[in-house]
């Protein structure tokens, strides 16, 4: 039998909880990393991390034996737990849901900059403009009421 040869690479984003500005600049610089550590130990490969005071960007390459669902679970659950004990904010929370969008190989290189210009984006437009223009451009259906 021939090997099986993927690409699976997501571009995931989810917010605080409230979009509260909670990820401040004096950790923002250490979450990436952790985020990162906490992909590495599920299998997968991080290959951008970065985000606002509100949401993380995780650029994410896994493996067909991934749950999305689980890995989305795992990532929340662990850095929640971290932001609680290190950083020492207990009342921390992420959002319930999340974006998930499928990548090519093609488009890693101008997504690993703009999450890495996540600030620069945001002076221009909000977490929630920039999102519903993610969900358009994907031909993701939504209700706005609900998004938020």
């Amino acid at each position: 039998m021939s090997p099986t040869h993927l690409s699976l690479l997501f571009h995931l984003i989810f917010s605080t909880k409230r979009r509260q500005a909670w990820i401040t600049e004096s950790w923002q610089e250490r979450l990436p990393s952790y985020l990162g550590g906490i992909l590495r130990g599920l299998g997968g490969v991080a290959e951008g991390i970065g985000g606002a005071a509100d949401h993380i960007h995780i650029l994410a390459s896994l493996k067909a034996t991934h749950s999305l669902a689980e890995i989305m679970r795992e990532i929340k659950s662990n850095s929640s737990k971290w932001v609680h004990e290190a950083i020492g904010i207990a009342t921390f929370e992420w959002q319930d849901g999340c974006g998930a969008f499928t990548v090519s190989r093609a488009e890693v290189g101008w997504i690993q900059r703009y999450i890495r210009e996540q600030r620069d984006h945001h002076r221009k437009k909000t977490f929630q403009e920039k999102y519903l223009e993610l969900l358009r451009q994907s031909g993701i259906d939504y209700d706005e009421p609900y998004l938020w």
